[in-house]
């Protein structure tokens, strides 16, 4: 073999082992973006939950006071994700916890217990817990329950916006006229990035309270969630 022809072998050889090595180095951040960070954020979303329910049974968090414990937890059947507890805030630190967050900014949400507006929420897709990786399998008509210290409330899903621009707040205002009212109510709104595995677009839900339930004292769930 000539000298040229050695050291296009030799280049060739080390671009090779160079494009292995990064392959490895990008699976390995892979799999630690949706796999290892899911795993963190479980263990920390089951911990600040047992601390809320925990709070709850010492009867030192009021329903209606956003401690640092979080207000209560979201319950969506077709999701199939299990309870998710719901905090103050919608940055990515926040969320990363493996929680869902209601908006305090650009719109403020409202709360559940509030007589008129829009509950807002945010989660993330993938990664860090993934609550809101199968917002796809909601339909039209789906329960969405948010429970509370004393109340459980259900709503109804009445539209889907499966993408709009990430850019696009007026999904979160008091009366979300994109999906078709027009007046005051009551009304969920679930966000997260669309497509999968990436953050272009945004994916919304909307629901509606239907009705509440008191918390007994066995903490019995409404029949949407049995």
């Amino acid at each position: 073999m000539s000298r040229a022809r050695s050291r296009i072998a030799g280049v060739i050889s080390v671009l090779g082992e160079l494009l292995i090595t990064a392959g490895v180095v990008l699976g390995l951040f892979v799999a630690y973006s949706l796999w290892w960070t899911n795993v963190i954020a479980d263990r920390e979303a089951a911990r600040q939950s047992d601390e809320t329910r925990d709070g709850w049974k010492a009867n030192n968090a009021p329903r209606g006071l956003d401690t640092k414990d979080g207000i209560g937890f979201l319950h969506v059947p077709a999701m199939k994700n299990g309870e998710v507890l719901v905090k103050r805030g919608t940055d990515p630190e926040e969320l990363n916890d493996g929680i869902a967050g209601y908006y305090t900014e650009p719109v403020k949400s409202a709360l559940p217990w509030d007589a008129r507006g829009n509950f807002t929420l945010a989660a993330h897709r993938d990664g860090h817990g993934a609550k809101f990786h199968n917002i796809h399998k909601i339909k039209t008509g789906d329960p969405v329950v948010f429970e509370t210290k004393d109340t459980w409330y259900v709503y109804k899903v009445y539209k889907k916006l499966p993408k709009t621009s990430k850019y696009n707040v007026d999904v979160l205002n008091p009366v979300p006229k994109e999906s078709g009212k027009t007046k005051p109510g009551r009304y969920i709104t679930l966000t997260t990035c669309t497509p999968i595995l990436t953050s272009d677009y945004r994916y919304i839900v909307w629901g509606e309270l239907v009705r509440e339930v008191k918390v007994d004292r066995d903490r019995t769930k409404p029949a949407e969630l049995r």
